[in-house]
């Protein structure tokens, strides 16, 4: 058995949480390969040690003094290691990155020092062998990943170690230049390492016991989700709801490696498993909701719509020529509805406005502004009758209007627009309907 766990910041930010990490990994002989994030924050008004990287490399980039700022950073790693009583010094890692910060190696230099000094940190504390993620995660020439050089590489690499600490986050070019995914990217490093050893399972640490039903910032305490697919999980996701990082999800999915969202300051509770596919029958017909406001719908009428070849691709291009993506689209015999980003929109709305008028001739063009799209996903959906009805009672009781309606054929979800003000009350309806009713 192995397995790959992968630690965030927030459960590796003090000499404490890292007891409580060492104490998590040495209760499973299984647990053979650490990726660890930099240290997060202590309190709610603490700052990330990557935050402080940041930083501290924008003072040194613009040629100012950045040496106090630098030694706080250190201050943070040396807490640390006193905490855990170790003997261990950073100072040789300190010159070097300060005689790099002069040299201006680049702000993804920087913010990588954060997973790297942690990584150094955890593997002398755990005992297992250090291995600097620059030597073993390729980048392209112009920054992009290199997925097929990186597996070699990692696989190559931790062959013949039995325990290894990868940090998280970055990797580097063949010419040695550090290049970081983006924030959060620790997680996709745990996936690439659980890729490359061929492990048995994932554990991705953080402080939330798994993926809630909802958002917990609009519905108090929501319900966890003890077993997701990776289908309903990428749902949730591209509506919003985020625990990990959805880069990290597709290296292990394509090796059929699952992976377990756990709590560092929970470590008892199973927390959730994201499958391939499972038997498992869902405790709820719905496995999660989650949201996004701020759309636009751009509402297209043209009599005889239906029996014009080419209409819809017209109407696309002109939102695709001033470089405006769209979320959904539907449609009717004689009217057309393109939901896109306000924010996106907005400064191009005449322009598009005036493409569209002159590639179609509609009968109208309306715009609908502060919008909001939630997606009712779940996988129980598909066999269980009344979904929608239930869905659009329980709406139609908070006294919410609905502005549109998309369900996609593979049953797995429900999407519907409302008001941005309705926002929050439709969430409340329909976790009420689906959740509340069946405890």
């Amino acid at each position: 058995m192995i397995k790959v766990v992968k630690f965030g910041g927030s459960s590796l930010a003090s000499a404490d949480q890292f007891m409580k990490v060492g104490s998590i990994i040495r209760a499973d002989e299984a647990r053979r390969y650490v990726v660890p994030s930099a240290p997060g924050k202590r309190f709610s008004d603490d700052t990330k040690v990557t935050d402080m990287l940041y930083h501290c490399y924008d003072l040194a980039e613009r040629g100012q003094a950045f040496t106090k700022q630098l030694n706080q950073i250190k201050d943070r790693y040396n807490e640390i290691i006193r905490g855990l009583k170790l003997d261990l010094s950073l100072e040789e890692d300190f010159e070097t990155i300060k005689k790099q910060f002069i040299s201006k190696a680049g702000s993804m230099y920087a913010a990588s020092r954060g997973e790297y000094l942690n990584g150094k940190i955890i593997a002398k504390y755990l005992g297992y062998e250090f291995v600097d993620a620059a030597n073993a995660i390729r980048f392209h020439k112009d920054g992009s990943f290199d997925a097929d050089t990186t597996n070699k590489l990692l696989a190559e690499r931790l062959e013949n170690i039995e325990r290894a600490v990868i940090p998280g986050f970055y990797g580097s070019m063949a010419n040695g230049t550090v290049v970081t995914f983006s924030r959060g990217g620790s997680d996709i490093t745990g996936s690439l390492v659980a890729r490359a050893v061929n492990a048995n399972l994932y554990e991705n640490w953080t402080d939330v016991s798994g993926f809630l039903v909802a958002d917990p910032r609009v519905v108090k305490n929501p319900e966890i989700i003890h077993t997701i697919t990776y289908k309903e999980l990428r749902e949730l996701a591209y509506m919003g709801a985020s625990v990990l990082h959805e880069d990290a999800i597709f290296p292990v999915r394509q090796a059929g490696i699952p992976i377990n969202i756990r709590n560092t300051n929970a470590p008892d509770e199973d927390g959730t498993m994201i499958v391939e596919s499972t038997c498992r029958i869902p405790a709820y017909t719905i496995t999660g909701i989650a949201g996004k406001k701020g759309f636009v719908a751009v509402n297209i009428e043209k009599e005889m719509m239906n029996s014009e070849v080419g209409f819809g691709r017209k109407v696309l291009g002109a939102f695709e020529d001033n470089g405006i993506s769209f979320e959904h689209m539907p449609s009717g015999i004689d009217t057309m509805t393109i939901f896109v980003h306000q924010d996106e929109f907005a400064e191009k709305e005449q322009q598009v406005i005036a493409d569209i008028n002159k590639a179609t001739h509609p009968d109208s063009i309306e715009l609908e502004s502060d919008l909001a799209l939630i997606a009712v996903v779940g996988r129980g959906m598909r066999s269980t009758r009344g979904t929608a009805g239930r869905l659009f009672s329980a709406l139609a009781h908070a006294h919410i209007n609905v502005k549109m309606i998309d369900q996609g054929s593979s049953e797995l979800n429900i999407i519907i627009g409302v008001d941005n003000e309705d926002f929050n009350d439709a969430i409340h309806a329909i976790y009420d309907m689906f959740v509340v009713s069946q405890l």
